[in-house]
């Protein structure tokens, strides 16, 4: 009751819902009894009731074989309430996600419902139609290959399955159609989110994008080939937080000597240098990024596997490709981009699931107005959470861990190791198999076979290598018996990730459905959560056996994971002030493109702003041709305006931050920019229409008169800057030039 009063995550009542549930119960056998069509009455007749959910209940067990616990009933219940559910691995989300789409469904609305990847979207779809069915409901999946049509019959069902990304990337395409019949997306109603906490916060952040104009990427090989050369300490530095380089008096001495210039009297020259340093200092292969099929393909550090269609903002992208003597992919001006927040706040109503949603409960609650419902387990979680393992150094813990793992393997016991990247998850893998055992490995190289090995990891003897495990969507099985008698699954983290909630998520793959289980993580004073995040702390020291018992070691280890947490946070709520103002001008600009896409306004303005130029056209041929010049003018002009905006948003993001030096708020200052910016925008857009009509030749095409659009379009996903803020970065030049000149 207090946390209910303090409006803490978590503390959402449940007790109706469970009461609800309670009465289901007790129609079990009138539901037995009915068929298909009286059970879709009965749910159709109040969604939410003790009806509804005695009815989905038989109907997925008729269809699907499974029949939902209790709980999952609830987590159904809380979800039709707007609520995200927090319910442990292994407990039914994806059941209990279909039930409640399914009651959105019966309400009337169109239900999208976004997962993590194309893999989870297209196999839920599947796994869940025949109940979708017996509801005589319809269920489409959109994939990254979907063409145009098939995207149009996805969203015209009644439950949509799509990777989130995919469902933006739609939106941003008909953002620019031309022709109503071009768009595929109808009106957003309602979002149903799987791993909620990762696509609402840990993804929220990252901008897709939607360019156009292509070309190739800009950077310079033999500049790559030159900082290849560079030593650290001598030709660059790095800063203790590891997320910015700079070349030292003598870096410059040598990058001037061999292009034969003076650098800083080419500012362009300098970009490309620094590109280039960052690419070959601070992004590391099999860590940042993989390459594979000829492409630099990123990793995504929140779920270990490869980010599809993710990259780095066009410079850096194209200074990893140089530096990995790749050629380079295309480039061009964004024509649209929004970020997953942007997305989801769109949407009147949403929910979500996942197994760690209180952690980030505030989150939830600041950003998108959501509150979590904590969902207890079926069957009581006994797993054993055995404190985690410290040592001095990394390779202490590397040899730690390595012993345990034989020894536990000895018996065989399945164990499921889980790296923070892939070149760990390879490096050990290749240790173990020097000691003679042969581990499956699981990582961003070989994603495709990810729910086969997963599904194999609880059997006896079995022992996989994993990288993050948020998101893999495969229940953990133990195999038999046996392996019950051993212990259950045995969880190994190599280490802490900056988030609670990714070793959450690691441990929760063990203990499922009150199995026996255990988990365990070895941490070491080497690692990068500890180096980047509390780099002046010392850890006491170990015992006789080098491991750390301290129990000041486990409090910073900690306070390490919380000070992440909390740049993390601060990163998405600063992204989100900055982006917010840029939001709120596309839907008003959006909902004035709709009225000219759909509606005569484009037409209307031009007859005000050129009555007598536009009685002339329509004398020359025809109200409706001179109608549909005046669409296409104004939403080409409109198009542009908007491109040009989000450039000069950009270019004033790049050094708004200097103004802090001048005790401005950087955030204030760009907001301030914003609304006279957005006037001169829409004069710019009346401005160049008016032009364009004044010259408008209707017997030649639009194109062969300055009206010419990108002839190709591809849509990414911008990384997080991995270097900082922009804010950080002036800090960090403050601070050295400071450091400077005390030590001057």
């Amino acid at each position: 009751m207090i946390r209910r009063f303090l409006e803490k995550p978590g503390s959402v009542d449940i007790a109706p819902f469970e009461r609800t549930v309670a009465a289901a119960g007790a129609l079990a056998d009138r539901a037995r009894d009915l068929s298909l069509e009286e059970l879709r009455e009965m749910a159709a007749g109040g969604v939410g009731s003790a009806e509804f959910c005695a009815a989905v209940r038989e109907v997925a067990d008729r269809t699907l074989g499974e029949r939902p616990f209790d709980v999952q009933l609830v987590g159904t219940l809380a979800m039709l309430s707007g609520n995200v559910v927090e319910m442990a691995t292994g407990e039914g989300k994806t059941l209990a996600g279909a039930l409640a789409a399914a009651g959105f469904a019966l309400r009337g609305k169109s239900v999208h419902a976004m997962s993590v990847n194309d893999y989870l979207a297209r196999r839920d779809a599947e796994w869940m139609a025949p109940f979708y069915a017996a509801m005589n409901l319809t269920v489409g999946w959109i994939a990254e290959a979907s063409t145009p049509e098939e995207r149009r019959a996805a969203y015209a069902c009644d439950i949509t399955y799509a990777n989130v990304s995919e469902i933006g990337f739609d939106l941003l395409r008909d953002r620019l159609a031309t022709d109503p019949e071009a768009t595929v997306q109808p009106v957003p109603q309602v979002a149903l989110v799987d791993e909620a906490d990762s696509v609402l916060v840990d993804e929220a952040r990252v901008p897709l994008v939607l360019a156009g104009a292509t070309d190739a990427g800009a950077a310079v090989p033999e500049i790559a080939a030159l900082v290849r050369r560079l030593s650290r300490g001598y030709h660059f530095e790095i800063d203790d937080e590891g997320r910015n380089v700079f070349l030292t008096a003598k870096g410059t001495d040598t990058v001037e000597s061999a292009l034969g210039i003076s650098l800083y009297d080419h500012p362009g020259t300098v970009t490309e240098v620094n590109l280039a340093l960052h690419a070959h200092a601070l992004l590391v292969r099999d860590v940042d990024y993989i390459v594979r099929d000829g492409r630099v393909q990123l990793v995504n550090a929140s779920r270990g596997r490869v980010a599809q269609l993710q990259r780095w903002p066009d410079g850096l992208q194209a200074a990893v490709e140089a530096k990995e003597k790749l050629a380079p992919s295309d480039t061009g001006e964004i024509l649209d981009s929004i970020t997953i927040q942007g997305l989801l706040t769109r949407y009147p109503e949403i929910c979500g699931m996942t197994g760690t949603a209180v952690a980030v409960g505030e989150n939830l609650r600041e950003f998108y107005k959501l509150k979590v419902a904590v969902i207890a387990p079926n069957r009581p979680c006994v797993r054993e959470d055995e404190p985690d393992r410290i040592y001095p150094s990394l390779i202490d813990k590397e040899l730690a861990l390595a012993d345990e793992i034989v020894a536990q393997h000895a018996t065989g016991r399945p164990i499921l190791i889980g790296t923070l990247d892939v070149a760990e998850s390879e490096s050990l893998a290749k240790e173990l198999r020097s000691r003679g055992l042969e581990p499956v490995v699981l990582n961003a190289k070989n994603d495709a076979e990810e729910a086969a090995i997963i599904a194999r990891a609880g059997e006896l003897g079995a022992l996989t290598v994993s990288t993050q495990m948020a998101g893999r969507g495969t229940d953990i099985r133990l195999g038999s018996p046996e392996v019950a008698e051993l212990g259950g699954l045995l969880v190994i983290g190599t280490g802490r990730h900056p988030s609670s909630r990714l070793d959450d998520q690691l441990r929760g793959r063990s203990g499922r459905q009150g199995d026996p289980g255990r988990s365990v993580f070895f941490v070491s004073g080497e690692d990068d959560l500890l180096k980047a995040y509390l780099p002046d702390e010392t850890l006491p020291k170990a015992d006789k056996d080098g491991r750390i018992r301290d129990k000041q070691a486990a409090y910073l280890v900690g306070h390490a994971q919380r000070i992440a947490e909390g740049v993390n946070t601060e990163i998405h709520r600063n992204t989100w002030r900055y982006t917010r103002v840029l939001e709120e001008q596309r839907a008003r600009l959006l909902d004035h493109r709709d009225r000219i896409l759909y509606g005569d306004a484009g037409a209307e303005a031009l007859r005000e702003a050129r009555p007598e130029r536009y009685r002339e056209l329509v004398e020359q041929s025809s109200e409706e041709a001179v109608a549909t010049a005046a669409r296409q003018i104004v939403l080409f002009h409109l198009d542009r305006c908007w491109t040009d905006h989000l450039g000069y948003f950009a270019d004033l993001r790049e050094g708004i931050h200097l103004r802090a030096l001048g005790r401005l708020s950087p955030i204030d200052e760009f907001n301030r920019e914003a609304l006279p910016a957005y006037r001169k925008l829409l004069e710019e857009i009346e401005k160049r229409s008016t032009a364009s009509f004044d010259a408008l030749d209707l017997s030649s095409p639009l194109a062969e008169q300055g009206l010419k659009r990108p002839s190709a379009t591809w849509t990414y996903l911008v990384s997080e800057n991995p270097f900082g803020s922009d804010w950080d970065r002036v800090l960090r030049r403050v601070s050295s030039a400071l450091r400077g000149r005390k030590k001057g």
